[in-house]
């Protein structure tokens, strides 16, 4: 009786790894990545608006266009220096990313990506408006590894040239005024650095 719902369901199942495997990646999606010969490096890694990913000890790797086991054969060759053999590396597609720009009754909504030391990393959709404290309460918050004084604000112009905001949070927490452009735009990435020892 229960085979054959087993059998569907390992079909199924099947039919998502082998989509999974051919699926190429793009902006948005959420990879989860583990190491097995150091599991202080598994983590959720977004695929930022550039197409490329940021994973400690291998830098920028072009993710866009590519499937999982090309993105993973490249972490492995970028991680391989740091370990005396080379590493076990997996990486499997944790979220697909969200449709594109949703409006939710006249409220339009904007995509921010959140990345480093925030609770919950990835594509989040706020309305048109949202400030850098309000995107970050969003976005779940700091983890207690934050850099809390190295907070960025990256933003691509119209000229598609970078333009990176830098902000102390633990300052304005203590009630400084925040300087630059703070209402998020559409694209923005906030990027919240890895506390260094002593800091």
């Amino acid at each position: 009786m229960f085979r054959p719902i087993i059998a569907a369901l390992f079909l199924i199942f099947a039919g998502a790894m082998a989509y999974a495997q051919q699926y190429t990646l793009a902006p948005g999606d959420t990879l989860s990545v583990e190491v097995l010969e150091d599991p202080a490096l598994n983590r959720s890694v977004l695929v930022l608006p550039d197409g490329r990913i940021s994973f400690p000890f291998a830098g920028s790797i072009q993710a866009e266009g590519r499937t999982l086991s090309q993105v993973q054969a490249n972490l492995t060759t970028a991680l391989a220096p740091n370990f005396a053999s080379s590493p076990t590396v997996f990486v499997n597609l944790a979220q697909l990313a969200p449709a594109e720009k949703r409006a939710y009754g006249n409220e339009k909504v904007i995509a921010v990506y959140f990345l480093g030391e925030v609770n919950s990393p990835g594509r989040l959709e706020v309305p048109a408006g949202t400030t850098l404290l309000q995107a970050l309460s969003m976005g779940g918050g700091l983890t207690n590894f934050a850099a809390t004084k190295r907070i960025q604000l990256r933003r691509t112009d119209s000229n598609g040239r970078e333009i990176i905001y830098r902000f102390d949070y633990r300052a304005i927490s203590r009630g400084a005024q925040i300087t630059g452009t703070t209402t998020m735009a559409d694209g923005d990435v906030i990027l919240v650095p890895q506390r260094r020892l002593f800091e």
